[in-house]
């Protein structure tokens, strides 16, 4: 049997692109194997990722570890980087083929037509061989014509009890630090039927939780006018055997009055927001080309407190943005303080080349951001802390995903609906297989590692 691996890059879209493709060589009779170069493989793909200069690092040199791992396979370079690095890409003699970010569903043809033409290569004559330097495959075109939805589906995920669902592709916000939008292109929304089909195709086999994720989630629809996103949810949220339903990154100005109403009346929905703030300063949202300010993000998160209990409300951080102040830097101190998110993800500003970030004066040194994001990232701790401490002694329902070892000790984990794990010891008793994949009320305790300990509630 043929043999395939791939290793993944970046984010939760780049994850399902990456199973999709695991599913087609499957289909295709290939066997998935880990990337780990203990097993041959025939084929290898690792999706890359480009969305800093140091995710561009990672990418070329999983690569160029890939053809070590793998020195007789067939090497693919897929995602964002080989979109935009598909010419040098090319000659790179650890690469077979380039792979653009629109051409992932058409793997297989594209695979077997260069195993064939590689075939009738090695049976040529030597006299008749061409001498040639190395030139891989690249099937890359201009993705700021693609007006098209890349539809790929997913008929099985590897986690037992979650499914990612990509719904959107491509963005047009052209924020000044951001490639993305240059290597994935302009919006495009997935048609609401295919999304409902791949649902309830999950959902029959079992996944309780789905997230709906795309590259700008909060653009879904305003392509082509079909659809909204509110309207895709409520109509997941009736899907026989989904019993949770999540939300992927969105942006202030979806946050309405309409939009968290209905969202409300979904039985199904979790109330964990991820509003992606990036500054909690004016004038750096303003340089970063964000449209909204901090005013219209605050008033995006009172109206979803209003409208639901405690909800979690998490967000990115860009520590140390291009001619950030220490005033700059102390407003988003007060900002994350004002707004007490649960989590807070700091990322200190990595500079990317093509962007208007990167061609701007005033770059921070990196001594001034590591001083920045390490007061960001504890003042994240506590209000963590804090945000999960307000829950104990209630009854949460806990989706149990799967069981861990902490200090010798077996713990069944999951998560609430809004997003803090919780532990609950094994009991002798307890039957793994029955409880994983279930929803169960627990009765939250102490905090505990990275969330809550809990004990499971007898009804």
């Amino acid at each position: 049997m043929k043999t395939a691996a791939i290793h993944n890059l970046g984010c939760k879209v780049n994850a399902y692109e990456a199973e999709s493709m695991e599913q087609m060589l499957s289909a295709a009779g290939y066997s998935i194997v880990p990337f780990a170069g203990q097993t041959p493989a025939d084929v290898c793909i690792i999706n890359t990722c480009a969305v800093t200069n140091i995710a561009d690092h990672k990418s070329r040199q999983m690569l160029h570890r890939a053809r070590k791992l793998y020195p007789d396979s067939i090497v693919i370079a897929a995602g964002c980087y080989a979109q935009e690095q598909a010419e040098s890409l090319a000659k790179d003699p650890s690469i077979d083929i380039v792979l653009g970010n629109n051409r992932k569903k058409d793997l297989i043809p594209i695979l077997e037509s260069f195993t064939a033409a590689r075939l009738e290569k090695k049976q040529m004559p030597d006299c008749q061989e061409p001498e040639e330097k190395h030139r891989a495959l690249e099937v890359v075109e201009d993705i700021s014509r693609d007006t098209d939805y890349e539809n790929l589906r997913l008929t099985q995920v590897r986690d037992h009890t979650r499914a990612y669902i990509k719904m959107q592709d491509g963005c047009n916000q052209f924020c000044s630090y951001c490639i993305i939008p240059y290597l994935r292109g302009r919006i495009r929304s997935r048609a609401e039927a295919d999304i409902l089909q791949e649902i309830r195709g999950l959902a029959a086999k079992g996944f309780r939780e789905f997230v709906l994720t795309g590259i700008h989630l909060t653009s879904y629809g305003s392509d082509d006018g079909s659809t909204s996103l509110i309207e895709v949810i409520e109509k997941v949220g009736k899907i026989p055997g989904v019993e949770r339903i999540r939300l992927g990154s969105l942006e202030p100005r979806v946050i309405t009055p309409d939009f968290v109403q209905r969202l409300a009346a979904v039985p199904a929905f979790c109330p964990h927001f991820h509003l992606s703030l990036q500054s909690g300063s004016d004038t750096v949202l303003k340089r970063m080309n964000r449209h909204y300010t901090t005013e219209e993000f605050a008033r995006s998160v009172a109206l979803l407190r209003k409208t639901f209990d405690r909800p979690a409300i998490t967000t990115d951080i860009i520590v140390g943005f291009p001619q950030e102040t220490e005033e700059e830097f102390q407003e988003t101190l007060a900002f994350i303080r004002k707004i007490q998110f649960y989590e807070c993800h700091v990322f200190k500003y990595s500079r990317r080349e093509g962007t208007a970030a990167d061609r701007m004066d005033g770059q921070i040194p990196q001594d001034v951001k590591h001083r920045r994001s390490g007061i960001l990232i504890e003042q994240a701790r506590e209000l963590a802390h804090a945000y999960r401490l307000s829950f104990k002694d209630s009854v949460q329902d806990v989706l149990i995903e799967q069981t861990e070892e902490v200090n010798g000790k077996k713990y069944f984990t999951g998560l609430t609906g809004n997003y803090i794990k919780i532990y609950i010891p094994c009991g002798p008793q307890k039957c793994a297989a029955q409880i994983t994949g279930s929803i169960r009320p627990v009765q939250l305790r102490d905090c505990f590692e990275d969330g809550l300990a809990g004990t499971f509630v007898l009804v």
